[in-house]
């Protein structure tokens, strides 16, 4: 790994106008903020997309709707739907240029449309309270800012740059899962905008994730007269849930959360029908074949029970992604120009997933915690840094700049896949 160094006379100058914008993002990020845009919330997406859109022009290229296909998932009834998305919103800017960049982030949030948790608040000159201002709309401004700033660069036309702006990250990307592939497997290097822990430290490694249901059938009865006529199906997924549960602690960093039941009715009727719901997660790509292997025996055992039908539904939607040479080599660079910057740069392995994960999937090398510092997300007492749009925005501007100068080689970065 190379030595850090200091901004050069070009560089300060380069990153002397992201400071006086300050007001501006903050100003930005609370009125993103104040738009709900809830994965579900289809017309709260569509006026944060408008926004979005409007932003995002102010960088050359063009921008764009990109349609996403359903997302199927099994219903409280135990029956396959599809439930439409809102569409993604993509930014090309200069695709024929010999580096490629991808810069990815999400526009829903986790707060539905009727949650209590709506308007943010300055709390005091370093905290921003309010829905999604860490994750992630602080990120996403984070990002136009520094791609604002690369556009006044004298080398930009070395590098060119595909956004892409998803509505479906909070749901585990079902529909823009796809296009995230094709990005990464076009793009020399992934920059996503996720937030960084308070204390500015980074995901590193991270694990992969899968979200599966189990869909139980038995036999309705009178449950007084005819109990013994009936097949109960929330005890045997019950029992399923119990024996999932215990898989935990039997591979290292594999677990299980069993999340959800769907089922049952009156208490005077044995239940016919049951739908459970359970996440996994995994460091190495063949924990997966373990994985699949224990819950197919949990199942074939369900499926033994007298009168009892179990079927499995469901994937892993997100593959682990490691610390490897390459993903090093791009954490190095994170690292040099935090150093630069006077940013102490640090990172910790993460049971959580995003979008990082899909693009290492597509052999692209990737850091993913580049958004505002902040905490307790994906709760009301979400909060994001303020001082950390600056910081932050410099910081990938810094990066952005020395890709396009060739200091850090993104050609060179592909060839450790």
């Amino acid at each position: 790994m190379s030595r850090p160094s200091e901004l050069t006379s070009y560089e300060r100058d380069y990153l002397a106008p992201i400071p006086a914008a300050g007001e501006t993002l903050l100003s930005d990020v609370m009125a993103w903020s104040s738009q709900n845009s809830g994965s579900r919330n289809s017309d709260g997406l569509a006026a944060m997309r408008v926004t979005l859109s409007d932003a995002f022009s102010a960088l050359p290229g063009d921008i764009a709707e990109a349609a996403l296909p359903p997302q199927s998932v099994v219903n409280a009834r135990g029956e396959a739907e599809d439930i439409p998305l809102q569409p993604a919103l993509e930014v090309t800017v200069r695709p024929d240029a010999p580096v490629q960049i991808v810069l990815t982030g999400h526009y829903d949030t986790v707060f539905p449309a009727d949650f209590h948790f709506q308007i943010p608040n300055i709390v005091d000159a370093d905290t921003l309270h309010g829905p999604g201002t860490a994750d992630m709309k602080g990120g996403l401004r984070v990002m136009l800012e520094a791609l604002k700033t690369l556009e006044s660069h004298p080398d930009r036309a070395n590098v060119g740059y595909s956004v892409l702006l998803s509505p479906d990250e909070e749901i585990g990307s079902p529909g823009s899962r796809h296009r995230l592939a094709e990005l990464g497997r076009s793009s020399h290097v992934g920059l996503t905008f996720e937030p960084a822990l308070a204390d500015g430290s980074l995901a590193g490694a991270r694990k992969g994730s899968g979200n599966f249901a189990l869909t139980v059938r038995g036999r309705a009865a009178h449950a007084g007269r005819e109990h013994h006529i009936g097949r109960n199906a929330m005890t045997a997924l019950a029992r399923f849930a119990a024996r999932i549960d215990a898989l935990n602690g039997q591979r290292d960093g594999v677990t299980f959360n069993f999340a959800k039941v769907d089922g049952g009715g009156a208490t005077n009727i044995v239940p016919e029908l049951a739908v459970g719901r359970f996440n996994t997660r995994m460091v190495e790509p063949e924990d997966c074949d373990w994985i699949d292997a224990r819950v197919a025996e949990l199942v074939s055992e369900t499926n033994a029970e007298d009168g009892i039908t179990a079927e499995l539904s469901g994937g892993f939607s997100r593959p682990p992604k490691p610390m490897s040479p390459a993903n090093a080599q791009v954490f190095d660079w994170v690292k040099r120009a935090g150093a630069s910057l006077g940013q102490d740069i640090r990172w910790a392995p993460s049971g959580g997933v995003c979008e990082g994960n899909n693009l290492w999937a597509s052999g692209c090398p990737n850091v993913d915690t580049l958004g505002v510092r902040g905490g307790e997300i994906h709760s009301d007492r979400e909060y994001m840094v303020i001082p950390s749009l600056v910081e932050r925005s410099q910081l990938a501007a810094l990066i952005l700049s020395r890709i396009a100068s060739g200091t850090y080689d993104a050609h060179a970065l592909k060839a450790l896949v």
